[in-house]
């Protein structure tokens, strides 16, 4: 039946025009954006899922970031050590030409200050950020390492701790570190301190403020004392190659930690991207059919509209 009041063509026609150009617009939009799930709308489960990834993605962001700063104190102290190490096998070699007959202690004593007062300086300037793990200033500093996101949804974040008990060369009164405590030597009373660091931060017999001259500079450390100094400097050599070491497990802890951050935040980006990303290859075939469609579809609309001027000839 044919009807001036209502076309029924037409109205199809209009219904599946409006369609396809709903799923033309979805199609340009996923085209443009390259997502396939943009808003809740689109998937709400996905969205959600990708919301919360992404969250812990910038997460593990913050964590790497973390862990570089951590691995740059850690380096920052480890190429201290490594100095520490080789002025101290310079200072063993003074000591062994201090127990020489007819040595002028004095001026082994200038060479040893020197060597005193570098120590010093690296034990103070090992510091990255305003951290230093060698001058007795802390005893541990914290470094995140971690981050996770339990079943339930809740998260949590872990931390490696760096003692530093075993790697520092100062600290305060006798119990001053590694290189700062006091040695009990008997002939000592003239030693000065050398030092440019806190008071404190080492003993006056330590090495390194000891003097093999006495108060008055009339004399030089006895035999006694000039073996307690070569035995505390292989000691002291000893715990630094130690405290290197340890040093050297942690950074290892540290690098391992940066790969495995760097591994899961791109697994985690992987995993999103295959929900909530556009497959662009079927998104261009599916525009061009669209488009396609789209203009049959006008032109069928077209059609149903001319239908109703037929009616006119049959009053012709």
């Amino acid at each position: 039946m044919s009807s001036l009041l209502t076309n029924t063509s037409a109205m199809t026609a209009l219904q599946n025009l409006a369609n396809t150009q709903k799923d033309l617009m979805k199609t340009q939009s996923q085209i443009s954006s390259g997502l396939a799930v943009a808003n809740a709308s689109d998937n709400a489960a996905y969205w959600s899922i990708a919301t919360s990834m992404r969250s812990d993605t910038s997460a593990l962001g913050a964590v790497s970031n973390a862990l570089n700063l951590g691995a740059s104190v850690l380096n920052t102290a480890t190429s201290a050590m490594n100095s520490v190490e080789t002025i101290l096998k310079q200072m063993k070699a003074d000591i062994v030409t201090a127990q020489t007959s007819g040595t002028n202690a004095t001026q082994v004593q200038s060479d040893i200050t020197a060597q005193q007062q570098s120590l010093i300086s690296i034990m103070g300037s090992a510091s990255f950020n305003g951290v230093n793990l060698l001058d007795g200033s802390t005893a541990s500093t914290n470094i995140v390492n971690s981050f996770s996101r339990s079943a339930d949804g809740t998260t949590s974040t872990g931390v490696l701790t760096v003692t530093t008990g075993n790697i520092a060369l100062g600290g305060a009164g006798s119990a001053g570190g590694l290189l700062g405590a006091s040695l009990g030597l008997t002939n000592s009373a003239g030693a000065t301190d050398n030092s440019s660091a806190t008071s404190g931060a080492y003993a006056a017999d330590s090495l390194l403020g000891f003097s093999l001259t006495t108060a008055s500079g009339t004399g030089t450390a006895g035999a006694t004392d000039l073996n307690k100094l070569a035995t505390a400097i292989d000691a002291a050599i000893t715990s630094v190659t130690a405290g290197a070491a340890q040093l050297g497990q942690y950074t290892t802890t540290v690098n391992n930690q940066l790969a495995f951050t760097s591994s899961i935040s791109d697994a985690i980006t992987s995993g999103v991207g295959s929900l909530v990303d556009a497959d662009m290859n079927v998104a261009s075939t599916r525009l061009q059919a669209l488009q396609t469609q789209q203009q049959l579809g006008i032109q069928a609309l077209s059609i149903a509209n001319q239908n109703s001027q037929l009616i006119l000839k049959l009053f012709q």
